[in-house]
């Protein structure tokens, strides 16, 4: 099992980011407005970029911030880091994939959180009504709310349906008008 020992360094990862990208070092440089020196002894272990520098070099070579800051050890595996990470360094993903994972997987987290918070403020507003009502009742199931409320849905109602949509339309363009076809009469 792979311990965080095991790992490279941060200037190991962006290397091998770039040079998978299969730009140069002075064209990473240049898009992340470091200096090339600069970037060459972050990528031989010789300087730690600043959370800044990540933020700019990640931009750079598309990947996640978050993913750049866990490499560097800026951040910790938890709160589903790690999962960012795991996508950014995967071998077996185009850029444009690890993209769209790294969307889809954000944008659920948005979704499960601003859930979580319309739910609360649903009991919450709950509460003090459930107070006020004759004490010796049984206490009320807590408020519901439903995914619609919080964010898009496709007509069947599911909030993760409408986000694989919009990151399919996102990513294969809009979709052309339905056209129909006339069928030929048979000759009799």
């Amino acid at each position: 099992m792979a311990t965080s020992k095991d790992l490279p360094d941060v200037g190991g990862f962006i290397r091998d980011l770039r040079r998978n990208a299969k730009i140069s070092l002075r064209q990473l440089a240049e898009q992340a407005g470091v200096s090339n020196p600069y970037l060459s002894q972050i990528e031989r272990g010789l300087r730690k970029p600043s959370a800044e520098v990540l933020q700019q070099l990640a931009s750079a070579l598309r990947v996640s911030t978050p993913a750049m800051y866990l490499r560097a050890g800026l951040l910790d595996a938890k709160e589903g880091q790690g999962v960012l990470a795991a996508i950014a360094v995967d071998p077996e993903l185009t850029m444009a994939q690890k993209q769209s994972l790294t969307q889809i997987y954000e944008t659920f987290r948005r979704e499960n959180a601003r859930l979580a918070e319309a739910t609360a403020a649903a009991q919450a507003a709950t509460e003090p009504t459930a107070r006020a009502s004759a004490p010796s009742e049984a206490p009320q199931a807590p408020a519901t709310v439903t995914p619609a409320a919080t964010g898009p849905t496709t007509p069947g109602g599911s909030p993760t349906e409408a986000v694989l949509e919009s990151v399919a339309v996102t990513e294969a363009g809009a979709t052309p008008a339905p056209t129909t076809a006339v069928p030929d009469e048979e000759e009799s």
